[in-house]
Protein backbone atom coordinates (compact mmCIF):
# COMPACT_ATOMS: atom_id res chain seq x y z
CA UNK A 1 0.00 0.00 0.00
CA UNK A 2 1.10 3.88 -1.28
CA UNK A 3 2.40 5.58 1.64
CA UNK A 4 0.36 8.69 2.17
CA UNK A 5 1.36 11.80 3.40
CA UNK A 6 -1.93 13.18 4.88
CA UNK A 7 -2.62 16.49 6.71
CA UNK A 8 0.11 18.88 8.01
CA UNK A 9 3.47 19.74 7.03
CA UNK A 10 5.54 19.30 4.02
CA UNK A 11 8.81 20.04 2.99
CA UNK A 12 8.47 21.68 -0.33
CA UNK A 13 12.34 21.15 -1.91
CA UNK A 14 13.01 24.51 -3.96
CA UNK A 15 14.27 27.48 -3.06
CA UNK A 16 11.54 29.26 -5.39
CA UNK A 17 9.25 31.19 -4.13
CA UNK A 18 6.91 30.92 -7.36
CA UNK A 19 7.20 27.31 -7.02
CA UNK A 20 6.16 27.16 -3.57
CA UNK A 21 3.39 29.54 -4.38
CA UNK A 22 2.32 27.13 -7.04
CA UNK A 23 2.41 23.55 -5.57
CA UNK A 24 1.11 25.25 -2.02
CA UNK A 25 -2.33 26.11 -3.99
CA UNK A 26 -2.63 22.78 -5.48
CA UNK A 27 -2.34 21.22 -1.69
CA UNK A 28 -4.16 23.87 0.04
CA UNK A 29 -7.40 21.79 -0.20
CA UNK A 30 -6.18 18.71 1.23
CA UNK A 31 -5.18 20.58 4.52
CA UNK A 32 -1.64 20.14 3.76
CA UNK A 33 1.23 22.85 5.01
CA UNK A 34 3.77 24.01 2.67
CA UNK A 35 7.27 25.29 3.54
CA UNK A 36 10.19 25.89 1.23
CA UNK A 37 13.70 24.29 1.46
CA UNK A 38 14.80 27.45 1.63
CA UNK A 39 12.95 28.88 4.25
CA UNK A 40 14.85 26.13 6.42
CA UNK A 41 18.02 27.30 5.40
CA UNK A 42 18.83 23.66 4.03
CA UNK A 43 21.40 23.04 0.97
CA UNK A 44 20.50 22.89 -2.59
CA UNK A 45 22.45 19.55 -3.34
CA UNK A 46 23.66 18.65 -6.92
CA UNK A 47 21.86 17.15 -9.32
CA UNK A 48 24.35 14.82 -10.52
CA UNK A 49 21.44 12.08 -11.59
CA UNK A 50 20.74 11.24 -15.04
CA UNK A 51 16.91 10.90 -15.29
CA UNK A 52 14.22 13.16 -13.76
CA UNK A 53 13.48 10.76 -11.19
CA UNK A 54 16.86 10.26 -10.35
CA UNK A 55 16.89 14.04 -9.84
CA UNK A 56 13.57 14.69 -8.15
CA UNK A 57 14.21 12.39 -5.49
CA UNK A 58 17.87 13.76 -4.44
CA UNK A 59 16.19 16.44 -3.65
CA UNK A 60 13.25 15.41 -1.64
CA UNK A 61 15.61 13.40 0.30
CA UNK A 62 17.88 15.76 0.86
CA UNK A 63 15.00 18.12 2.33
CA UNK A 64 13.90 14.72 3.73
CA UNK A 65 16.78 14.39 5.62
CA UNK A 66 18.15 17.35 6.60
CA UNK A 67 14.44 18.67 8.00
CA UNK A 68 12.96 15.39 9.39
CA UNK A 69 10.19 15.67 7.96
CA UNK A 70 8.47 14.39 4.68
CA UNK A 71 9.59 16.23 1.53
CA UNK A 72 8.36 17.00 -1.93
CA UNK A 73 10.20 17.55 -5.27
CA UNK A 74 10.00 17.95 -9.07
CA UNK A 75 12.34 17.54 -11.78
CA UNK A 76 11.06 18.71 -15.38
CA UNK A 77 12.45 19.12 -18.67
CA UNK A 78 12.03 18.80 -22.49
CA UNK A 79 12.96 15.98 -24.09
CA UNK A 80 13.10 16.29 -28.51
CA UNK A 81 12.68 12.68 -30.39
CA UNK A 82 14.67 13.72 -33.13
CA UNK A 83 17.71 14.85 -30.39
CA UNK A 84 17.43 11.56 -28.85
CA UNK A 85 15.76 12.79 -26.08
CA UNK A 86 18.23 15.78 -25.31
CA UNK A 87 17.96 18.65 -23.99
CA UNK A 88 16.17 16.13 -20.80
CA UNK A 89 17.71 16.74 -17.51
CA UNK A 90 20.00 19.23 -18.73
CA UNK A 91 17.09 21.38 -20.43
CA UNK A 92 18.06 24.51 -17.81
CA UNK A 93 21.50 23.89 -18.44
CA UNK A 94 20.98 24.66 -22.82
CA UNK A 95 19.92 28.27 -21.54
CA UNK A 96 23.15 29.15 -19.07
CA UNK A 97 24.96 31.76 -20.70
CA UNK A 98 28.57 32.82 -19.80
CA UNK A 99 29.64 34.72 -17.55
CA UNK A 100 29.14 38.23 -18.10
CA UNK A 101 30.62 41.08 -15.83
CA UNK A 102 30.37 38.86 -13.13
CA UNK A 103 26.89 37.62 -13.36
CA UNK A 104 25.73 34.24 -14.60
CA UNK A 105 22.04 34.17 -16.25
CA UNK A 106 20.08 31.81 -17.96
CA UNK A 107 19.41 32.84 -22.20
CA UNK A 108 16.18 30.82 -23.01
CA UNK A 109 15.80 32.58 -26.29
CA UNK A 110 19.97 30.72 -27.07
CA UNK A 111 18.36 27.65 -25.64
CA UNK A 112 15.36 27.43 -28.10
CA UNK A 113 17.75 28.86 -30.81
CA UNK A 114 20.03 25.54 -29.98
CA UNK A 115 17.16 22.85 -30.57
CA UNK A 116 16.38 24.46 -33.18
CA UNK A 117 19.50 24.65 -34.83
CA UNK A 118 20.63 21.20 -34.10
CA UNK A 119 16.64 20.45 -35.75
CA UNK A 120 17.19 22.30 -38.76
CA UNK A 121 20.71 20.25 -39.37
CA UNK A 122 18.72 17.57 -40.11
CA UNK A 123 16.54 19.00 -42.84
CA UNK A 124 13.17 20.53 -43.56
CA UNK A 125 11.65 16.69 -43.01
CA UNK A 126 12.89 16.63 -39.37
CA UNK A 127 10.82 15.14 -36.60
CA UNK A 128 9.97 17.73 -34.85
CA UNK A 129 7.87 15.55 -32.29
CA UNK A 130 8.63 16.77 -28.31
CA UNK A 131 7.37 16.22 -24.88
CA UNK A 132 7.22 18.03 -21.85
CA UNK A 133 8.41 15.68 -18.69
CA UNK A 134 7.64 16.32 -15.12
CA UNK A 135 8.74 14.07 -12.23
CA UNK A 136 7.36 14.16 -8.48
CA UNK A 137 8.98 12.56 -5.57
CA UNK A 138 8.02 12.59 -2.00
CA UNK A 139 10.90 10.96 0.42
CA UNK A 140 10.08 10.62 4.11
CA UNK A 141 13.14 11.13 6.63
CA UNK A 142 13.23 6.97 6.73
CA UNK A 143 13.91 6.59 3.13
CA UNK A 144 10.79 5.85 2.01
CA UNK A 145 9.69 7.09 -1.45
CA UNK A 146 7.11 7.48 -4.08
CA UNK A 147 7.53 9.37 -7.82
CA UNK A 148 4.63 10.55 -9.83
CA UNK A 149 5.60 11.17 -13.73
CA UNK A 150 3.28 13.16 -16.07
CA UNK A 151 3.95 14.09 -19.61
CA UNK A 152 2.60 16.96 -21.79
CA UNK A 153 2.73 15.62 -25.78
CA UNK A 154 3.65 18.38 -28.51
CA UNK A 155 5.92 19.45 -31.60
CA UNK A 156 8.24 21.99 -32.11
CA UNK A 157 7.50 25.60 -34.22
CA UNK A 158 9.54 28.17 -35.08
CA UNK A 159 9.85 31.14 -34.22
CA UNK A 160 8.96 31.26 -30.56
CA UNK A 161 5.29 32.72 -30.24
CA UNK A 162 3.75 33.91 -27.10
CA UNK A 163 4.51 36.36 -23.99
CA UNK A 164 2.72 34.30 -21.59
CA UNK A 165 4.94 31.29 -20.44
CA UNK A 166 8.73 30.62 -20.01
CA UNK A 167 11.56 28.55 -20.60
CA UNK A 168 11.11 26.52 -23.87
CA UNK A 169 7.06 27.42 -23.50
CA UNK A 170 7.14 29.61 -26.61
CA UNK A 171 8.16 26.60 -28.99
CA UNK A 172 6.05 24.33 -27.94
CA UNK A 173 2.88 23.42 -29.16
CA UNK A 174 0.77 20.87 -27.03
CA UNK A 175 -1.06 18.32 -28.97
CA UNK A 176 -4.68 19.02 -29.78
CA UNK A 177 -3.64 22.73 -29.93
CA UNK A 178 -2.55 25.51 -32.72
CA UNK A 179 -1.13 27.49 -30.02
CA UNK A 180 2.52 27.43 -27.86
CA UNK A 181 2.21 26.73 -24.23
CA UNK A 182 3.27 30.95 -24.48
CA UNK A 183 0.13 31.70 -26.05
CA UNK A 184 -2.40 29.81 -24.07
CA UNK A 185 -3.12 31.40 -20.56
CA UNK A 186 -1.85 30.15 -17.58
CA UNK A 187 -5.18 28.41 -16.03
CA UNK A 188 -6.04 26.73 -19.15
CA UNK A 189 -2.18 25.47 -19.42
CA UNK A 190 -1.93 24.13 -15.95
CA UNK A 191 -5.44 21.77 -16.87
CA UNK A 192 -2.87 19.90 -19.51
CA UNK A 193 0.87 20.53 -18.80
CA UNK A 194 2.82 17.67 -17.81
CA UNK A 195 3.16 19.32 -14.23
CA UNK A 196 -0.79 18.87 -13.79
CA UNK A 197 -0.48 15.50 -15.27
CA UNK A 198 1.54 14.61 -12.49
CA UNK A 199 -0.16 16.47 -9.53
CA UNK A 200 -3.36 14.87 -11.08
CA UNK A 201 -1.54 11.21 -10.14
CA UNK A 202 0.08 12.55 -7.11
CA UNK A 203 -3.56 13.62 -6.00
CA UNK A 204 -5.31 10.52 -7.17
CA UNK A 205 -2.81 8.40 -5.07
CA UNK A 206 -2.44 10.48 -1.46
CA UNK A 207 -5.55 12.15 -1.06
CA UNK A 208 -8.37 10.01 -3.32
Amino acid sequence: MTRRIGSGTLVIATHNAGKLKEISALLDPYGVKCISAGSLGLPEPAETGTTFAQNALIKARSAAEASGLAALADDSGLSVAALGGRPGVYTADWAERQWFEGAPGRDWYMAMGKVEGLLAQQGPEVDRAAAFHCVLAIAWPDGEHVIYEGTCQGTLTWPPRGEMGFGYDPVFVPTGSALTFAEIPPEAKHDVSHRADAFAKLVAEQFG
